[in-house]
């Protein structure tokens, strides 16, 4: 081994320098951005209160949960919780309900939100404002209100759809005692409460496109049709990829005001209306099973997080740069 030569008389030997570790790092972070952590500490602690402490809860979906004794003195019993939902006896129809809901939702919403965002540019002036206004509207109304809408449309006597099919001589329908409507009716109404805000979002991604990009195909003699196709939706590709993936995290996990509100828990149109939380719900409520809630909702989580990462792991093997982590 090369033998190292002796420092000079007088002089010091050259100590080795520590590299500051992780937490040094992230404390001299936090000591330079004080004040905009102080501005966003409010929000911080609403969310750890809201959002973080109540996971504890989690562990109900593994024990037989006693009042007497507690969410920390109860007996655990394992995964047996679990089973009330996979034992269920209509447990094949709310998944696969759940599941063809929720990705109709994503499909359709997608590109109702993308066709009316590329449209919503094509406007100017104070028209722009109005149809935003218009169709941003309907996402700020709760369901309870949209049910009361739909029934309106809907109910068997005085509804404005089964008035105008009495004009035009037809018989009435009963649509809460159907099934096959609702398959229709359901998407309908989702995107109609929910198409404003995703519009919105993307027409804020194609604004944000510089007009540089523009200006140079319409000196190439570019249509408008061809510069949507060829420069306005490549450039969204980002963000649709990424808004896709967290559509995808509550794949398993359904919107309960939309199906327990507009179809009125009516028992007839259960087959095509009913999806994991309206089931659970109503076990909840009539069986006061909070053991199998809690348990299906861990699931629901889960299943979640594995879906949004397994989306990601595919989007980062095939366009490493639009992946969303």
């Amino acid at each position: 081994m090369p033998k190292t030569e002796p420092a000079a008389p007088g002089l010091k030997a050259p100590s080795r320098q520590r590299k500051p570790g992780w937490l040094s790092k992230e404390w001299k972070h936090l000591k330079k951005n004080r004040e905009l952590l102080l501005l966003a500490m409010p929000g911080i602690l609403f969310k750890f209160v809201i959002a973080y402490i109540p996971m504890i809860g989690l562990i109900l979906a593994f024990k037989y949960f006693r009042y007497d004794q507690g969410i920390f003195g109860s007996k655990w019993i394992g995964f047996d919780n679990f089973e009330f939902l996979f034992k269920a006896q209509d447990a094949v129809r709310i998944i696969r309900n759940t599941l063809l809901y929720n990705i109709s939702y994503i499909v359709l919403g997608t590109v109702a939100a993308l066709l009316l965002a590329l449209l919503l540019n094509e406007l100017s002036g104070k028209l722009i404002k109005i149809y935003q206004t218009t169709m941003f509207l309907p996402y700020f109304i709760s369901f309870v209100l949209v049910g009361y809408i739909t029934n309106a449309f809907l109910d068997h006597k005085g509804g404005y759809l089964n008035t105008i099919i009495g004009w035009l001589g037809f018989e009435p329908h009963k649509w809460y005692l159907e099934t096959a409507p609702w398959i229709f009716i359901l998407p309908l109404v989702a995107l109609w409460k929910g198409i404003g805000f995703s519009t919105l979002v993307y027409y804020a991604g194609i604004t944000g496109i510089s007009t540089d990009y523009y200006e140079a195909a319409r000196l190439d003699g570019a249509s408008r049709i061809q510069m949507m196709w060829r420069i306005t939706l490549p450039l969204l590709k980002p963000l649709v990829i990424i808004l896709f993936i967290l559509g995808l995290g509550n794949i398993f996990r359904g919107d309960f005001g939309l199906h327990y509100f507009v179809p009125n828990n009516v028992g007839p149109n259960f087959p095509t209306t009913d999806i994991i939380d309206t089931y659970v719900y109503r076990a909840l409520t009539k069986l006061g099973d909070l053991n199998s809630a809690a348990a299906v909702g861990f699931l629901q989580s889960v299943v979640g997080l594995i879906t949004v990462v397994s989306a990601n792991y595919l989007v980062r093997r095939t366009d490493k740069d639009n992946a969303l982590f």
